[in-house]
């Protein structure tokens, strides 16, 4: 996994938006007008939901290194690594549909795709194993990035993902000897403490989904 280069490249669009104030204009130009079921303080919510795109962008090397560290430990480093990797592709050769993006606003996007990735991984391991491949919640950030993106191009980022996955990690992957050792393991107390340090990435920032009862 290359994720220096993706730090770096992270790095230099935070930069490029402390100088130029781009997204933050236009998440101001937002905020009127966000799905009724993003929740976010009275106070400073221009300013929370700017922190909440960065750390969303800047969590994705932490997230893939992760990745690929429990796929490894799990024995499916082959399996899960091409699919990590086009993650990481997401963002050092950004796809055709990303053309015309620039700064932090183009690697919201490529987060996005990173994320969401790493989120269908999440619940082919449900599916198979009752546990997620790594134990950070995504799914409500996800939600979150998906109105700030704007549909229809975040559908259009949904539909790279479906497409991209398609023929990896299906049911004879989860079959393996060394992920049903690795699935035993799960509740263990040593792993059961390592993903306390994994908790929701929106509630961490103090963005919320207020959905029906």
């Amino acid at each position: 996994m290359n994720t220096p280069a993706l730090r770096q490249q992270i790095q230099i669009a935070l930069d490029q938006e402390a100088a130029t104030g781009q997204l933050a204009r236009q998440l101001d130009q937002q905020l009127g007008s966000l799905h009724h079921s993003i929740q976010l303080p009275t106070t400073d919510a221009s300013g929370v939901l700017q922190r909440f795109v960065s750390a969303y962008v800047e969590q994705v090397p932490d997230v893939l290194d992760a990745a690929n560290s429990v796929a490894r430990e799990a024995g499916i480093e082959a399996q899960v690594k091409p699919v990590l990797k086009l993650a990481e592709q997401f963002f050092l050769s950004p796809p055709q549909i990303m053309e015309g993006h620039q700064g932090l606003d183009a690697l919201l996007d490529e987060a996005y795709l990173a994320h969401r990735l790493v989120e269908e991984v999440n619940d082919r391991y449900i599916t198979h194993l009752g546990q997620p491949l790594i134990p950070l919640d995504t799914t409500v950030a996800n939600v979150i990035a998906h109105q700030l993106i704007g549909e229809p191009f975040a559908n259009q980022l949904d539909e790279a993902v479906r497409h991209a996955l398609e023929g990896m990690l299906d049911e004879q992957v989860f079959q393996r000897d060394s992920v049903q050792e690795y699935r035993a393991r799960l509740n263990s107390p040593q792993t059961l403490a390592a993903w306390q340090n994994w908790p929701c990435l929106s509630r961490q920032l103090g963005v919320e989904l207020g959905l029906p009862a």
